[in-house]
């Protein structure tokens, strides 16, 4: 039986819980869905223990993953306010990759390419995104890139929860 873990999401309207299984094998680390491929979304978390249950899962404690999508929002709307830490930016670039692949339909990612890669090299390596230039920095070319994958990852939020034909879940 592989492990479940719970997945808090911070937004505006309210925290929810995701169900989360990392990958086994060869095989992608995804959220969650129900039989029409719609995520499963908890305000609570006896339900979300109820489902596990009834469904034979096991939901691991430890680790709980939140991300604050208000945070990631902000940065990618209004640039000018500032940095984004490493941190928050390989979350979420992560989680949107792992939702892009748990559900069956919504706005896709964008492809990625070297830019992406080169992006992610860094952000995986623990830098941030500073406005100031130097060695290392940041391109307009790869904040550009971040901002546009954070972005679609947004609406592929937005769709999954609130939009019709996927999201919703239960909860």
């Amino acid at each position: 039986m592989a492990d479940h873990f719970p997945y808090r999401i911070v937004t505006r309207r309210g925290d929810l819980t995701l169900i989360w299984r990392p990958g086994e094998g060869d095989a992608s680390d995804e959220f969650a869905v129900d039989e029409r491929g719609r995520l499963l979304a908890f305000h609570e978390h006896t339900p979300l223990q109820e489902h596990c249950d009834r469904n034979g899962w096991r939901l691991l404690q430890e680790g709980e993953g939140t991300l604050d999508l208000g945070v990631v929002r902000r940065w990618v709307e209004h640039p000018d306010l500032g940095s984004a830490s490493a941190g928050l930016l390989l979350e979420a670039w992560n989680f949107f990759e792992d939702l892009s692949r748990s559900l069956s339909d919504g706005p896709p990612l964008p492809v990625q390419g070297t830019v992406h890669d080169s992006a992610y090299e860094k952000v995986f390596g623990g830098e941030a995104l500073e406005p100031a230039a130097g060695e290392g920095a940041w391109t307009a070319e790869e904040t550009a890139a971040v901002r546009e994958l954070l972005r679609a990852g947004l609406d592929l939020w937005e769709q999954a929860v609130h939009g019709s034909g996927t999201g919703g879940g239960t909860g």
